[in-house]
């Protein structure tokens, strides 16, 4: 059920990553659906996503200055008291200003000055933890209040409630079927081939890279065609193609606008387990091989749990993503069309399509509380 907004100001804090990100917009698409003259506020830093994705969608951004938690002794644990309280103060000045009904956080730098300005100001919060291991500002922001919002059953947080993950309408409602043509001619790819796609995201692409790049022809000679997402300044020229071999496309591109004609286009996916990549795939329902980064504290072996275990994705780790594994393994899969059927099947029984609307409505409970003092 959708609640009724009556909010007049939202202040929503996250930024960084596109993980971080990606939730923050489709939350504030979903509340200016709902009343397009509330006023809604992005907290960003100077070098995350949000300085260019946020003003691009429309919404007012305003910078702080980034605060990173130190993980060992050093000058920049010496330096967090003060660097945190200018954060907190910059934080507070865009609530003073803004005069938000209700503070969203998603994690990250901007995150904990959010948190605590808001507490300091006796507005009501609300936190969104994207993966299934909370990240430390989440897990200080849900000690501040009982509206925590989860996007896996496995996050451990207080007062948690399962979600899923804000998605936006272009994803979270894609019929890919009725989408194929356009996307395939979108990206220059051929009709009735199994089409690939690997994407790696900003940071983890190294290795998807390179084992690829090693297997154009490979691929090409299975009847197979890739679309393949670099990422910013890592693309790479496909080796041409060796006689005997099919003429079937190898779209090397350094980044997607449209990720829903990526989506539409696609068989199988290659990619790494990030949080929003595992919700999109599953809520458009495709099959993907995950590719765990090997850093962090484990998250995204865990963010792939329940579609690997439903069997909508296979889990491969970062080490045996080899060109061997490409030859023996994938090839084998994205060819036994039958297998790919009931994997998407699988992948489209665990996505969440509506939990920008069931943030919402926290966020409108939320608000609400604050009059109820």
């Amino acid at each position: 059920m959708t609640l009724v907004s009556g909010l007049t100001s939202v202040l929503l804090a996250g930024g960084g990553s596109a993980g971080h990100v990606s939730p923050l917009l489709a939350l504030a698409d979903c509340l200016r659906r709902r009343d397009p003259d509330v006023r809604i506020t992005a907290l960003g830093t100077q070098m995350g996503l949000e300085q260019r994705l946020v003003p691009a969608r429309g919404y007012d951004l305003r910078i702080i200055p980034k605060v990173a938690f130190p993980r060992r002794p050093g000058g920049a644990l010496v330096r967090l008291p003060g660097a945190l309280k200018a954060a907190v103060d910059a934080a507070g000045a865009a609530i003073d200003e803004t005069r938000p009904d209700v503070v969203v956080g998603f994690g990250g730098y901007v995150s904990t000055p959010a948190y605590l300005a808001a507490r300091r100001r006796k507005i009501p919060i609300v936190v969104h933890e994207q993966n299934a291991r909370p990240g430390l500002a989440n897990r200080l922001g849900a000690r501040m209040t009982p509206y925590v919002a989860s996007t896996f059953a496995s996050t451990s947080l207080p007062h948690a409630t399962l979600i899923g993950m804000p998605l936006r309408r272009e994803i979270a409602l894609l019929d890919r079927a009725s989408h194929r043509a356009e996307a395939l001619a979108h990206f220059g790819l051929s009709d009735h081939r199994p089409t690939l796609l690997v994407t790696g995201g900003s940071l983890g692409a190294e290795r998807l890279n390179s084992a690829f790049a090693s297997r154009v022809d490979e691929l090409r000679s299975h009847g197979i065609q890739v679309l393949h997402v670099s990422g910013l300044g890592k693309e790479f020229l496909p080796a041409p193609m060796m006689a005997g071999t099919p003429g079937l496309p190898y779209v090397v591109v350094a980044y997607v606008d449209r990720m829903d004609l990526a989506y539409a286009a696609a068989d199988l996916v290659v990619a790494r387990a990030g949080a929003n990549t595992v919700c999109e795939l599953t809520a458009v329902g495709l099959p993907a091989v995950y590719v765990p980064l090997p850093i962090g504290n484990g998250e995204q072996r865990l963010n792939a749990a329940d579609v690997v275990a439903a069997g909508g994705g296979v889990l491969v780790d970062d080490s045996s993503l080899t060109p061997e594994w490409i030859d023996e393994m994938l090839v084998r899969l994205i060819t036994d069309q039958s297998r790919m059927r009931t994997m998407a099947a699988a992948a489209f029984s665990v996505g969440e399509r509506e939990s920008d609307e069931r943030l919402a409505d926290l966020v409108v409970v939320a608000a609400s509380s604050r009059g109820a003092r």
